[in-house]
């Protein structure tokens, strides 16, 4: 697999300014999560990559009774994230990769944000995929948001994205951000990452967002 990405010192710290900057209707995106995974059965949920727990915020805010196990390869963001969830009992935080997690533990469901772009097309996003859908419930939902398209797409979302960004972010930043996207990151065409879903085992999946470069996702395990 990819050498895992880690946050940092500086980005670490200023991960939430960066994210609400540079992700146009960011908290809009992740105020729908839990009206997504409303009808679950199975309560149990896992965050791959969950940073310093934005994601997980809206969901144990409106789903109090739900056991979240949130994991993350950066100490510094599970810092963050284990003082912003303090109050809640049925969150649990885990230093890590999903790897780390037991081969017996299940999900009812699971959350992939802002991850894949970071991994290699090598055999390392399936690799992570495989390693979600075996700890998942036959039929248990995955949702994904993560950087997609083609090098057409990119490029044109990426004026689009250009466009959107806060008046008070300097020219210099901008143009280094976007460089950064267009050139260093592992971002994949839509039928490749539908591709990658079903070879990990998840049915093809449902585009139900967009905002620039960012698209979600909803998928189920397949069988």
């Amino acid at each position: 697999m990819s050498a895992v990405e880690l946050f940092e010192k500086q980005r670490a710290a200023g991960y939430n300014r960066f994210v609400e900057t540079w992700i146009p209707n960011y908290r809009y995106f992740l105020n729908l999560l839990p009206k997504l995974l409303l009808p679950l059965k199975e309560q149990k949920l896992l965050v791959v990559g969950c940073g310093t727990g934005n994601e997980i915020e809206p969901l144990v805010s409106v789903h109090k009774n739900w056991d979240i196990t949130g994991i993350d390869p950066s100490p510094e963001m599970i810092d963050q994230a284990r003082q912003k969830l303090q109050p809640y009992s049925n969150v649990k935080l885990i230093e890590g990769v999903v790897q780390n997690l037991k081969d017996t533990e299940r999900y009812g469901a699971s959350t992939l944000l802002l991850v894949l772009h970071f991994l290699k097309d090598d055999g390392s996003k399936l690799e992570l995929l495989q390693q979600i859908a075996q700890r998942l419930t036959p039929g248990a939902p995955l949702i994904l948001l993560d950087i997609t398209g083609d090098s057409q797409q990119i490029e044109g979302n990426l004026n689009v994205l250009r466009a959107m960004i806060p008046e008070d972010v300097t020219t210099e930043e901008i143009e280094l951000r976007i460089n950064r996207i267009a050139n260093e990151f592992h971002h994949v065409s839509e039928p490749r990452l539908s591709e990658l879903l079903v070879q990990a085992g998840f049915t093809s999946p449902l585009r139900f967002f967009q905002s620039a470069i960012y698209m979600g996702w909803l998928t189920t395990k397949a069988g």
